[in-house]
């Protein structure tokens, strides 16, 4: 399973032709495509109309949705301190994302790099197109 993120979410609905459109798509065709709630909130926040909100709730609604729990943000403070101490500031949501992926045991699909940055955590690295 794939958690995607919002920053590759983004080209895949606003870039019809874009890397990111072929690449998660063919991770909702093979079922491993997930969404966590932060990612849902992000992209329903960027709708313009009530229209627009509501079919892309459906869509994302469509997918696997992964659940974080107390423990996960305790994860996320935990992960967040240790990069605090080599002096690594990464923001909240992306911190709640790595934890969810590691407590689910998938891998996170993100065009941000500092996700690199976060011990433990797997990057989904799609194959060349």
């Amino acid at each position: 399973m794939v958690i995607v993120d919002t920053s590759a979410w983004i080209p895949f609905f606003n870039r019809p032709e874009s890397a990111e459109k072929q690449i998660i798509e063919e991770l909702i065709d093979q079922g491993d495509a997930a969404i966590v709630g932060v990612v849902l909130a992000e992209l329903l926040q960027g709708c313009r109309s009530r229209e627009e909100r509501d079919e892309l709730q459906e869509a994302l609604l469509a997918l696997p949705y992964l659940g974080v729990s107390q423990a996960t943000w305790i994860a996320a403070g935990e992960i967040s301190a240790g990069l605090l101490r080599k002096g690594i500031t990464l923001p909240l949501t992306d911190l709640v994302i790595a934890a969810a992926a590691i407590e689910h045991h998938c891998s996170v699909y993100s065009l941000d790099a500092h996700f690199q940055k976060i011990p433990g955590l797997l990057r989904y690295a799609p194959a060349k197109q």
